[in-house]
């Protein structure tokens, strides 16, 4: 594939992301607190989170190794941090959330994993075929900046998966209000976190490719928080009316 075709592909790629940002405020999906059985067949909850997350590594480590190129040191380097992201995501979080019993619809994990096989696709073919950092891009403002915005995303959507993790005590089922840290502000900081997250990755890597992955997070995760924000208000009459869904003082 030429890089005038990859490119083309990728601005369709970030088109459709914005159509699914609008359609994703009329319409929440159905997993989660949302869940629902009018979506089609359901599946494990946790055994979901790995089929939608586990194989966006193999895409994207497969598009890098039989790629034309020689990967470079930074290469490598971003490829750790995109992995060390997806490892967490497809092995660890569903190992630590409690959530027995909880199901999540077929059709909406094959849709997060379409989404994530594409843009897996998109970074690994791009570093495959066409981008070999030298060592020289990991002093440059961008590489700098990309990775602490990156490393500060990843430190918040962990530290507050952590915290809703531990929020309910042993054989409790109700939901309740999270009150710590940056809770006190947004109802999402885990969203919060992982748009902030893709946010330094579109930036470290300078790409077109990032920012389509970014785009495509903004897309998903700013409508689920609006949702979540909503849900919080309908079901606790006391939260917070000071509280924004994932933007803090913003919305």
């Amino acid at each position: 594939m030429t890089l005038e075709n990859f490119t083309l592909l990728l601005w369709i790629w970030i088109a459709i992301a914005v159509i699914i940002f609008f359609t994703l405020l009329f319409i929440t999906a159905p997993y989660g607190r949302h869940s629902t059985t009018t979506w089609g067949p359901l599946i494990n909850n946790k055994l979901a989170w790995f089929l939608m997350e586990f194989f966006v590594l193999v895409v994207f480590v497969y598009f890098i190794l039989i790629g034309s190129l020689s990967q470079t040191k930074v290469n490598f380097f971003i490829m750790g941090l995109f992995i060390l992201h997806y490892v967490n995501r497809s092995f660890i979080f569903p190992l630590r959330i409690k959530t027995k019993g909880k199901k999540m619809p077929i059709v909406i994990m094959l849709m997060g994993l379409f989404f994530n096989l594409c843009n897996g696709f998109f970074l690994g073919y791009y570093l495959g075929e066409f981008k070999a950092y030298s060592i020289d891009w990991m002093y440059q403002p961008q590489f700098i900046v990309g990775l602490f915005i990156f490393f500060l995303g990843m430190g918040i959507n962990w530290w507050a998966d952590t915290v809703l993790i531990h929020l309910r005590k042993p054989k409790e089922t109700d939901y309740k209000i999270p009150q710590q840290g940056l809770f006190k502000f947004i109802s999402c900081p885990n969203l919060f976190g992982e748009v902030i997250e893709w946010c330094g990755f579109a930036i470290l890597t300078w790409s077109l490719p990032g920012l389509a992955f970014f785009i495509w997070t903004f897309a998903n995760l700013v409508p689920r928080a609006m949702a979540h924000h909503q849900w919080y208000k309908s079901k606790f009459p006391e939260y917070p009316k000071s509280r924004k869904a994932i933007f803090p003082f913003i919305f």
